[in-house]
């Protein structure tokens, strides 16, 4: 996602967004697949390329990858092992932080506004 600003905030807010985007579809697949034997459920983790690119001071749209490992939940007798409760939890807590994401975007582009304005 590009906010069309090449700033690092913009960058590091950009790479949040785009992580927790492919975190809420990692969720919804895994709560539709609930009931489908066999299914194992997976999880997203942005953050540790996020802060391993913010620490090298490299922020690109290739420099923060997010990557999807499998629950370690344990597995019900049909081979499915999604916790529709934790899954329902993350969603909702997921949402939260996109929301709170979405909101220091457009705040960090009205104050470049403001700024800019100013001249």
């Amino acid at each position: 996602m590009s906010l069309g600003m090449p700033d690092a905030v913009s960058s590091v807010l950009a790479s949040a967004l785009d992580g927790l985007a492919t975190r809420q579809n990692v969720i919804a697949d895994n709560i539709a697949n609930v009931d489908t034997p066999g299914f194992r459920a997976t999880s997203v983790d942005f953050e540790t390329s996020l802060r391993a690119a913010m620490q090298r001071g490299e922020m690109s749209a290739d420099g923060v990858a997010p990557t999807t490992q499998a629950s370690n939940a344990p597995v019900g007798t049909d081979g499915n092992n999604v916790d529709l409760r934790q899954e329902s939890l993350s969603a909702v807590q997921t949402q939260f932080q996109y929301q709170m994401m979405t909101r220091a975007a457009s705040d960090h582009f009205a104050l470049i506004t403001t700024a800019a304005g100013s001249f």
